[in-house]
């Protein structure tokens, strides 16, 4: 009995890892997009409120680890050099 409950242990997590990986994939392509909408927007040519929106995003996506910010360009074939944000 304890084996079965083990395995079953065993299988939950297993799938929770793989949703958790799902999710972490989804989100290091959104991380990529605003990584490359901010490398590539002037907030001088922006509405003010977006401006902020900008500045915070920008402020955000530097936040990050190197790694992670990587990860997150490599997941949308980005070309943007990290220095670049």
């Amino acid at each position: 009995m304890s084996h079965q409950l083990n395995q079953q242990e065993i299988s939950m997590l297993r799938e929770e890892v793989e949703m958790l990986m799902q999710e972490r994939a989804s989100l290091l392509r959104v991380v990529g997009a605003a990584a490359v909408f901010v490398a590539n927007t002037d907030g001088r040519d922006l509405p003010s409120e977006a401006a902020e929106a900008a500045e915070m995003l920008s402020t955000l996506v530097n936040q990050l680890p190197e790694e992670t910010l990587k990860d997150a360009l490599d997941s949308v074939h980005a070309a943007v050099p990290i220095g670049d944000l």
